[in-house]
């Protein structure tokens, strides 16, 4: 390959992630790399009242209180014996630090988001599931989890709100097609609650990268495109294919790429919007501020719109 790890780091949209895997009750998952910040020893931690029964309660490594999810409680849903040899998989997504306890890290694999299966209703649950995908890593299959709505289920403030929208105030409808790409079911439903409570009504929804993709290509073929669609929303981590090559696939297309493209995904950081401005983003924002991403759409719309329905 001649080319160093760290500078593979670097590149951007080439559809890939690091996949970290970890133990829980001898059961293989994995966490997207780009949410982990540290792995740590297990540590005492301070309970809390009132909380989540998977919420061990609280520990402050250095100057940051961080919130502990006992994961194999959570995941099994019944008491599960603590060990010394346990670890901490400390976490920042959402704009927030959160620590899982897991059993052990097994290493961390690099593959394409298309070695990654989206899993079948049977298997996630559908929108109540918090299987996101299975990986084909090496010679293992590992489950890789919604960490995202781990902690919206313990803590749903921490999630979309649609009562953001309600605070908007009366809006306008508008029937502009908006196309989102999501993987996670659960989000997914809230992203449209909101969208259309925010006025905007026509909106489709692919679980993935590549399926909205695909109908892009569909339009060229078909002649529609991009007048067909009026905005692009996406998430960053996805099967099969992610926002970030999503996104370059759209801007790098002489046709495709006067289509307004905003990411919005819990991995926002200031290294995600190096890379998310790389692929050509116009605009990139973390959930789960809904009304910011309402604010941003009405502005991006706004440059050429089209008389709206009251």
């Amino acid at each position: 390959m001649g080319q160093s790890n760290s500078n593979i780091l670097l590149e951007t949209g080439t559809n890939e992630i690091e996949i970290m895997e970890f133990t829980v009750n001898d059961n293989l998952f994995g966490i997207n790399v780009a949410k982990v910040r540290e792995i740590m020893l297990s540590a005492p931690v301070k309970s809390m009242p009132h909380v989540h029964p998977a919420v061990e309660g609280i520990f402050k490594p250095r100057d940051q209180v961080i919130t502990v999810i006992n994961l194999p409680r959570f995941l099994v849903d019944t008491d599960v014996e603590k060990q010394g040899k346990d670890l901490f998989i400390v976490t920042n997504f959402n704009m927030m630090y959160v620590a899982f306890r897991v059993h052990s890290v097994v290493g961390i694999s690099r593959i394409s988001w298309r070695d990654i299966q989206k899993p079948d209703k049977t298997i996630s649950g559908g929108a109540d599931g918090v299987a996101t995908g299975i990986a084909q890593c090496g010679d293992d299959l590992v489950t890789i989890l919604d960490f995202e709505k781990i902690v919206a289920e313990i803590a749903p403030e921490t999630s979309i709100q649609v009562g953001e929208i309600d605070r908007m105030g009366p809006r306008i409808r508008s029937d502009r097609p908006i196309y989102l790409a999501e993987d996670s079911l659960l989000l997914s439903q809230m992203i449209r609650e909101a969208l259309g409570k925010a006025g905007y009504t026509n909106l489709h929804a692919y679980p993935n990268g590549q399926e909205l993709w695909d109908e892009l290509i569909q339009m060229k073929a078909r002649g529609t495109a991009p007048d067909e669609v009026a905005m692009v929303i996406t998430d960053i981590e996805m099967p099969q294919m992610d926002g970030h090559h999503l996104t370059k696939l759209i801007k790098d297309d002489q046709l495709l790429r006067k289509i307004p493209v905003v990411l919005f995904s819990s991995l926002i950081s200031e290294e995600m919007r190096i890379k998310g401005k790389q692929v050509g983003a116009d605009e990139q924002l973390s959930k789960p501020e809904i009304g910011h991403l309402v604010s941003v759409m009405d502005q991006l719309l706004s440059k050429a719109a089209p008389a709206e329905k009251a």
